[in-house]
């Protein structure tokens, strides 16, 4: 993702990827090189690497926290490693740089502070877009904008949902398509969906339809009929939900929106969207890196972010994929230990239930069994990790969805 994303604003008119960081440098050089720039300086002296930027170079470190010390004026995090992603933002806001996020299991475990940071700095901090929940974002902006009531938002997944996926399991699937096992583990047990799907509730202000969401069986001709009310005919409990399609809709986007007036019910339906009052709206695609620099112009030019959380409304569970004995340290995201889950976030609060995002970070204390949420209660954290230290300051600000006022919140104005 980082490689495509240097190749992408490499070609870019206006803009310049001036510094890379990786602690691998030479995965840097070779993104670098990928993307015609040939020589970049290599250093960890601050004043060299300032003096080379200022010349028009280009320059490499092998730590990421050096990056808001150069004259950049924003930074964009691709680790895909939440407690990377965190660490990253926190320095890049403090250090007065604006701060774009590919890593959205980060934005669903701590985006709402991180947001709230950036906020109080005068700085903006985003998910980039190019995933899933940052496309919808948009359909469901625009059926807004041009006057229809939203009855869900969501998105296509692509392959069988199965709890039980682990990297072993998914080894020579790997190997295939040239994937990390742990990747792809995160997109088959449904972890990658339920995140996506929890940070667009988040970022748009909607509900999840239910615990774990429906996940039906569509393709695009019936996504408006089935993610509909009950009552509708279709498979949601309520409109205004965020939901997931299985089935020929992946790796598109959509909305269901309503024409509540009949003059514009019948417009709609005379310009082939359908019959209505239900009517879907279908984007076929998200481009990843190849379109996450609009990003970079919607906050430098337009000074706002592309997606950041509104409210906390969903949260993602850690849920054990076996029997977990005392003195396991989960392996995270993808690995063989658990899965994520999507949670209506006042449930997850009201069963101390461990964000995935926090996952890495935690020792078994309890044993819990197989197809169990684990909880604060069941582990021990790694307190020194900053997405922990992040998320326990999110929690104790939190008040019905938005983080309070209180006199705690005003320190992050500081």
């Amino acid at each position: 993702m980082g490689t495509g994303f240097i190749a992408q604003i490499a070609r870019q008119k206006g803009v310049d990827i001036a510094a890379v960081a990786d602690v691998a440098p030479a995965r840097a050089i070779a993104a670098f090189a990928k993307a015609g720039i040939a020589d970049p300086v290599q250093s960890a002296d601050v004043d060299e690497l300032d003096s080379a930027i200022s010349l028009g170079r280009h320059v490499v470190v092998d730590d990421a926290l050096l990056l808001p010390r150069l004259p950049v004026d924003m930074i964009i995090e691709c680790s895909g490693v939440p407690e990377v992603a965190a660490k990253v933002a926190l320095a890049g806001l403090l250090g007065g740089k604006h701060v774009a996020l590919m890593t959205v299991e980060a934005d669903v475990t701590v985006g709402l502070l991180l947001a709230r940071i950036a906020k109080r700095a005068g700085l903006v901090y985003t998910v980039c877009r190019g995933d899933e929940p940052v496309e919808c974002l948009k359909l469901v902006e625009y059926v807004e904008d041009i006057g229809l009531e939203l009855v869900s938002a969501g998105k296509g997944k692509n392959n069988p949902l199965d709890h039980d996926a682990t990297p072993a399991s998914l080894a020579d699937e790997a190997a295939l398509k040239g994937m990390n096992p742990k990747m792809l583990c995160s997109f088959v047990d449904g972890t990658k969906t339920m995140i996506e799907m929890a940070a667009l509730a988040n970022g748009a202000d909607l509900a999840l339809s239910q615990r774990s969401m429906v996940g039906a069986p569509a393709t695009v001709p019936t996504l408006h009929e089935l993610f509909a009310p009950v009552n509708e005919g279709g498979v949601l409990p309520a409109a205004g939900v965020v939901d997931y399609a299985t089935g020929p809709v992946a790796p598109g986007v959509f909305v269901v929106a309503k024409a509540t007036d009949p003059v514009v019910r019948e417009e709609l339906s005379y310009l082939k969207m359908g019959p209505g009052p239900n009517f879907a709206f279908y984007r076929p695609y998200h481009l990843a890196s190849i379109e996450a620099v609009l990003t970079i112009g919607e906050v430098m030019i337009d000074g706002r972010p592309s997606f950041a959380p509104k409210a906390w409304n969903a949260d993602v569970s850690a849920v054990a994929k076996r029997d977990l004995p005392v003195g396991v340290r989960i392996d995270g995201i993808g690995g063989r230990d658990v899965y994520g889950d999507a949670v209506p976030a006042e449930e997850a609060a009201a069963g101390r239930e461990l964000p995935i995002g926090l996952a890495a970070a935690a020792t078994l204390v309890r044993p819990v069994g197989k197809g169990t949420p684990v909880t604060y209660d069941d582990v021990e954290l790694d307190e020194t990790r900053t997405i922990v230290i992040l998320r326990r300051l999110q929690d104790a600000l939190v008040r019905d969805g938005q983080l309070s006022d209180s006199p705690v919140a005003a320190l992050l104005s500081v």
